[in-house]
């Protein structure tokens, strides 16, 4: 069986988005699968009883510099999105929703627009010029994500990283073993290689 390291990520997650930047370079050099697993980080917080960072005024200010540091010794362009956070549902549910042929650039292009571009992902026009970006059509991408199959398996993979103890993102899990955080990614290849 060839091993594998699941990826869990939001979109919102700035974090997500410099791990997601490591992850790309890293899949251009070895020969490593990763399993994006998206979930809701707001739904994941609630069933942790967690309160975002995005609510703490000190860690919210910690976490902006934080990332632009990391981004700086990374050379990754990122912007601290102005509309941090917003509600990430619907791109979300489209990554569960889109053919696998789109997920790789659908990633690279929501990813882009939200931490790159400065862009409210959650803006239905906004949106809509992204996914034309990808090919994706638009009355299939958003009747797609109304479809109650779509959110359950969202809300399904959301509830399994809770019971697995994942309590916030990006999360790696390789040989049943969690590691939390962009920087823990290094972890998650050396226990991948074992």
């Amino acid at each position: 069986m060839i091993k594998s390291i699941d990826f869990y990520f939001d979109f919102i997650s700035p974090y997500s988005y410099l791990a997601h930047k490591k992850i790309q370079i890293i899949k251009k050099e070895k020969n490593i699968i990763f399993n994006y697993k998206p979930i809701l980080v707001g739904g994941l917080h609630n069933l942790q009883g967690i309160t975002a960072a995005a609510f703490i005024k000190p860690k919210l200010k910690h976490m902006i510099s934080d990332c632009n540091l990391i981004a700086k010794k990374d050379k990754s362009n990122f912007i601290w999105n102005s509309k941090f956070p917003i509600n990430s549902l619907n791109i979300m549910r489209g990554y569960v929703f889109i053919n696998d042929e789109y997920k790789d650039l659908y990633l690279n292009v929501i990813f882009d627009a939200y931490w790159k571009d400065d862009l409210d992902t959650s803006n239905k026009k906004i949106l809509e010029t992204l996914l034309e970006k990808c090919k994706i059509k638009l009355n299939e991408f958003f009747e797609g994500i109304k479809d109650p199959k779509i959110k359950d398996k969202l809300k399904d993979i959301t509830q399994k990283a809770h019971d697995k103890e994942i309590f916030g993102v990006p999360s790696f899990v390789v040989n049943n073993k969690i590691f939390w955080g962009q920087d823990r990614l290094e972890f998650a290849l050396n226990e991948h290689n074992k």
